[in-house]
């Protein structure tokens, strides 16, 4: 899974300039387009950022699949075949592994950092 590339997918999908998104961040076009390109780790609070621009909650980011959005043979919403019900319940549980390994992968890195601090003083 690649975050960044979903996140550049739902930018582009919604017609949201790069700069538009570096003024919404308040960051830099380079720091970015890092962030698409999936060379920066991206922080919980960073992804809710992201997510409030794009108007979309976190689990969009996580779980999207251009598959799912752009194959009419795959598209269980345009079939109708799942229900709303159903729909949230995949996507909750989905969802929450992914958010939970976002936290863990963030504690860690916390962690490292914390590390670094101690040895500096």
């Amino acid at each position: 899974m690649n975050i960044g590339e979903n996140i550049k997918k739902l930018r582009e999908l919604k017609n949201i300039t790069r700069e538009k998104m570096t003024c919404e961040l308040n960051m830099s076009l380079s720091n970015y387009s890092k962030i698409e390109r999936g060379e920066i780790d991206l922080s919980v609070s960073r992804l809710q950022n992201i997510a409030n621009a794009l108007d979309v909650e976190i689990s969009s980011i996580l779980n999207f699949d251009t598959t799912e959005i752009f194959n009419i043979h795959k598209n269980k919403m345009i079939h109708g075949s799942v229900t709303k019900a159903e729909q949230i319940h995949y996507h909750s549980v989905d969802y929450k592994e992914k958010y939970i390994k976002i936290l863990e992968e963030e504690v860690e890195r916390l962690k490292e950092e914390n590390q670094i601090l101690k040895k500096k003083s």
